[in-house]
This record gives structure tokens, sequence and C-alpha cells, in this order.
């Protein structure tokens, strides 16, 4: 999210998670004018979780955000490392700086091993399984979902890539015990950075309306 007047509507309804992407070479970066709005009118985002989206960022950099932004999530989207991920921890629980939990990204591919996630085990609240592409972020196309089935670990992950407001009955299809939730984006968007609310609305009571 990147608009005020966008995340005003979208306050509205009952999703769980808002993202800010905080990677420069976005489209959808979110700058000083979402700063001002949190300032002002996030607590009309209470009960949502804040996520921040970073690629290979300094770790100072994600410390400041997490703290400026409040954010209750980091979702790491780069080449980050699990040591990488273990010093964001550890700082975070040898200070009093406000503290966030990891999602790591992964892009899927037929020839992504699922054991590479293992590694970062350990220091993520979720994982996130997306389409890969050539360049970081979201390519806007749906992987084989057939795929999940080789993964095999504990952790929850969340669901990415190419999903449409049509999605909702093959998502419902998806019987994996760690499917935690879904990332919607561009599919989504009237323009990057702008959801069409009427969309995201009609999918929530799709997808929230006829999940066991």
């Amino acid at each position: 999210m990147r608009e005020p007047e966008n995340l005003r509507g979208l306050a509205k309804l009952p999703v769980d998670m808002v993202g800010f992407i905080f990677y420069p070479r976005s489209p959808r970066y979110a700058g000083e004018k979402v700063a001002k709005w949190l300032s002002k009118q996030g607590y009309l985002l209470e009960g949502k979780k804040r996520v921040g989206v970073f690629v290979n960022a300094e770790v100072e950099d994600v410390l400041n955000h997490v703290h400026d932004f409040e954010l209750d999530f980091v979702q790491l989207h780069g080449n980050e490392s699990p040591e990488y991920c273990q010093l964001l921890r550890d700082l975070w629980e040898s200070t009093s700086m406000r503290k966030a939990k990891l999602i790591k990204a992964f892009g899927i591919n037929d020839a992504f091993d699922f054991d590479e996630a293992a590694a970062f085990t350990p220091h993520c609240a979720y994982f996130l399984f997306d389409t890969k592409g050539k360049e970081f972020g979201g390519t806007g196309q749906q992987f084989d979902w057939r795929l999940l089935d080789r993964y095999q670990g504990v952790t929850p992950f969340l669901l990415s890539g190419g999903i449409g407001p049509e999605s909702a009955p093959a998502i419902l299809g998806i019987r994996h015990p760690q499917l935690y939730g879904v990332d919607i984006n561009s599919r989504f968007e009237e323009q990057p950075g702008v959801k069409g609310l009427d969309k995201v609305a009609r999918f929530i009571t799709d997808l929230k309306g006829h999940a066991s």
C-alpha cells in the first residue's frame, strides 16, 4: 500500500496484514506520504498487522523502519541469509527497540528445493512462497501449486504469485497443513500501489466466506 486514501478504504476491510514496500526501486515504494498518514491516522489500521518488505537492506535500515512505521513483520524478499535473520533477532532481543517477526520469501519454480528453507526455520514466523522471476519482487504469474506438496517443513507459509480475484476456489482446494494465508498484490491493483478495493472485498468474501 502506498496512497493514504487507498489505505483509508482498506482499513474498513477485514484484511489481516497490510504491506508496505521499502525497496527503493519498486514502483510501490512507501515513502514520506505513508509515514505522515500513519503518524496521524495509523489508528485506523488497529487490529491489522503491518508488514514491511525489504530487499537486501542494511540491518540498520530495517531496524529504523520497524520503529518509524511500527511494523509487526519484516518480509525479506532478497538474498538474505539465516545469519542475517539471526542478527536481526539478536538485536531485537538485546535492546529495547521495537521488535518484529520475520517472513522469508522464496521464489518457487520446478527446480526449487524446499529443503533450502530449513535453515530459516528457527528465525521465521512464516515463509512466503512466490513465483521465481529474474528480478526481486513479484512477477504477477502463478507457479505450479502442485509443487507445494514437496514442502514438508513446520513453518507456516503465505502463498503468493499471480493470485487474482478469481483464484479463491483454487486456493480453497489446497489442503496443505501449513498454508496460513495468501498475499495479494498486482492483480488487484488499479495502478502500482493502489488496490481496487471492490476486488479485494469480493475476494475476501469468496475466500473467507467458504473457508472451513
